[in-house]
């Protein structure tokens, strides 16, 4: 049995290939370990064999120098290559789903550029984003009032508690159920306790929100509250004292930090439990956190891009993850 001729792929090397038909008298073949194609006469690489490299560089955590050795391009050629895409990102737009539980959060990068995400939590995909200066409230109001006007319904809105959020979900999704991130609740009251305080009354306070992200029954959600209301009404007086300048007539809380916790789970209470009464509701935000920690890492490997070419990074990054490296014909227009 003559055993066929395998051929290599001119990008990767490999010899995972297959034939694909015909292209202009040549046959034409499809390597399976970089996704690109070839003609047998053509070892040339095409502009769409091009892209298969630049979605390395955007969701490989492969940098220019890496993917130049693997490729036989030249640096500076990948460089013309990938600045060349990066304005010709697919205009966003939304997939129209029945009912969502949402999860809504921003993080600032060091350039002051702000990133609001807007992600279902059901399938773990983003719906929205928006790159702004801050999460401000207009913003925030005109994004959720986009995916309203697609015709989608949110059951529900995870997020960490910024009162921007709180109140752009309150005007926009008056029905929808707000659940506050409870890792975040208790991560920030353990940061104004610090891991060894002083005053008996913050050592049992943060005894108590150590045990709020293992809430997971009605009764244990119900003696939870039952003892931070104990807890408040025995250190009552100690919470609330206040110190006074005698000269200026100024007062402050003496405990700040304590008055400050108490104050924060005070406020977070009526909306930190409400993932008991759906399985499908998210009791924290720590999905869309890591996604933004994902996010992250490749942006500190390709440090240095200009403030354009880094803001259409992360559009092609979040539109590559969401359509899970589909390549589109269309770049630079409506999909």
């Amino acid at each position: 049995m003559v055993q066929k001729r395998k051929i290599r792929c001119p990008q990767c090397g490999f010899l995972d290939t297959i034939k694909k038909g015909k292209r202009n008298g040549y046959s034409r073949y499809f390597c399976k370990n970089c996704g690109s194609y070839f003609t047998d006469r053509r070892p040339h690489i095409s502009e769409k064999n091009m892209f298969v490299w630049f979605r390395r560089w955007v969701r490989e955590k492969q940098s220019i120098s890496q993917i130049a050795q693997e490729s036989g391009h030249s640096e500076r050629t990948l460089k013309r290559y990938f600045y060349k895409v990066l304005p010709t990102c697919p205009t966003w737009q939304i997939q129209k789903r029945e009912k969502v539980n949402l999860l809504v959060d921003g993080t600032y990068f060091t350039n002051k550029v702000c990133l609001l995400l807007y992600r279902d939590n059901n399938i773990q995909m983003t719906i929205l984003y928006r790159l702004a200066q801050r999460e401000g409230l207009r913003d925030l109001m005109e994004d959720l009032q986009a995916i309203k006007d697609v015709g989608i319904e949110v059951e529900s809105v995870t997020c960490d508690g910024a009162a921007n959020i709180l109140k752009a979900v309150r005007n926009v999704f008056p029905e929808a159920i707000i659940q506050r991130c409870t890792f975040h609740i208790a991560n920030e009251v353990c940061l104004w306790l610090t891991k060894k305080p002083k005053s008996e009354a913050a050592k049992e306070l943060r005894e108590l929100v150590g045990y709020l992200n293992k809430v997971s029954t009605h009764e244990e959600a119900q003696l939870w509250m039952r003892a931070f209301v104990d807890w408040k009404t025995k250190f009552n007086s100690f919470i609330n004292q206040k110190t006074t300048d005698e000269q200026s007539g100024r007062w402050w809380y003496t405990h700040k930090t304590l008055h400050q916790s108490a104050s924060h789970i005070e406020r977070a209470m009526p909306n930190m439990f409400c993932y008991l009464f759906s399985p499908k509701i998210p009791k924290t935000s720590n999905s869309i956190e890591s996604f933004f920690g994902h996010l992250k890492d490749h942006l500190r490997l390709h440090r240095g891009l200009s403030n354009k070419h880094f803001k259409d990074f992360i559009k092609w990054y979040l539109f590559l993850q969401s359509n899970e490296g589909k390549v589109t014909k269309n770049r630079g227009k409506k999909i």
